[in-house]
């Protein structure tokens, strides 16, 4: 049993017992609900003065309320790769470490876009709902068909450890690929943004919301694209006005969308779930078995480092007085 000495840190989920292996004999930990539901964050602001350590799943905002509640904390770990639920200025000035997992979960959300891609354009949920519902009656050639990847040209905007992970699937499959990063390369397969979406025939999102990409997917570029084409969204919501998107559904200047991620999750367009064309998933692009543990484990590693007065592995700030 822990003693009520040592600092308290919280898990905003329910975690394997395993995983808080690194935190034995250095801290005491509180965690969230059980069955996938994450702590409130009032339960948090709670328990804040006590806290040492915080663990959660970019849900938590951690900003001036938590802080000035929290004087004992030294270090939030983000089970992510993003980190815009973060003020990372402020918590350098408050001495709180931030830490972020950019590496776990690569390859789980390069392997989504290509599942969520391939159900899209061979429209395997619509035609699994017809069988479902018994309303297949006889071989039907044509009906149900998709359209061929292979000869296609793949566009990322985002060319990242994702963006490179999901070219890397697609070159198997026959696809082209062209990729937009923020800054300019003399690379063949390079092009500016306005290029990039005249030139695909698909376009998937792989960068990090932040300044720069808040609303970077708006009605005109949407308009750039070429009609029929397909979209492909797994990094974040907000990125993309959701209601240009659903008008461009709507007329046909897009064929078709996968979304794993929305504006204002878990709230969804209430135009998406009616439209036949949209492939969508509750933000599960990252979610394997393997990486949600891997990403686990790291956190509480960093967590345990930052409590034993080292520096954790992947400090994205330099807090005043470390």
């Amino acid at each position: 049993m822990s003693s009520p000495s040592l600092p308290l840190v919280l898990i905003t989920n329910a975690v394997p017992a395993d995983v808080l292996a690194p935190l034995a004999g250095i801290a005491r930990v509180v965690q969230g609900p059980l069955g996938g539901e994450l702590m409130s964050r009032a339960e948090v602001l709670r328990l804040a003065p006590e806290l040492a350590g915080i663990v959660n799943q970019t849900e938590l905002k951690v900003d001036a309320e938590l802080l000035e509640r929290a004087p004992k904390l030294k270090v939030v770990a983000n089970v992510a790769i993003g980190v815009n639920n973060l003020d990372l200025p402020l918590m350098q000035r408050h001495g709180v470490y931030a830490t972020n997992v950019p590496h776990a979960f690569v390859e789980s959300t390069a392997d989504y876009t290509l599942g969520a891609l391939l159900a899209l354009v061979r429209r395997i949920p619509e035609s699994e709902v017809y069988v479902r519902a018994g309303r297949w009656r006889s071989f039907q050639p044509g009906v149900w068909d998709g359209t061929l990847l292979e000869g296609k040209t793949l566009g990322l905007v985002g060319y990242g450890a994702i963006g490179q992970a999901v070219a890397r699937r697609a070159r198997g499959f026959g696809l082209r690929i062209l990729f937009h990063q923020r800054t300019p390369l003399d690379h063949p397969e390079y092009r500016t943004l306005d290029r990039l979406l005249q030139e695909s025939d698909i376009v998937s999102l792989h960068l990090p919301l932040n300044a720069d990409s808040d609303r970077l997917i708006t009605a005109a570029r949407l308009a750039q694209m070429k009609r029929g084409a397909f979209f492909v969204n797994a990094s974040r919501g907000r990125i993309v006005d959701e209601s240009a998107l659903v008008a461009a559904l709507q007329s046909g200047q897009l064929a078709g969308a996968a979304l794993d991620v929305f504006e204002n999750e878990p709230a969804v367009h209430t135009a998406l779930p009616t439209l036949r064309n949209v492939v969508l998933t509750p933000h599960i692009g990252g979610g394997t078995h393997e990486s949600r543990y891997r990403a686990r484990l790291h956190c509480v590693s960093d967590v345990a480092r930052v409590l034993s007065g080292q520096r954790p592995l992947n400090a994205l700030n330099a807090p005043v007085g470390t």
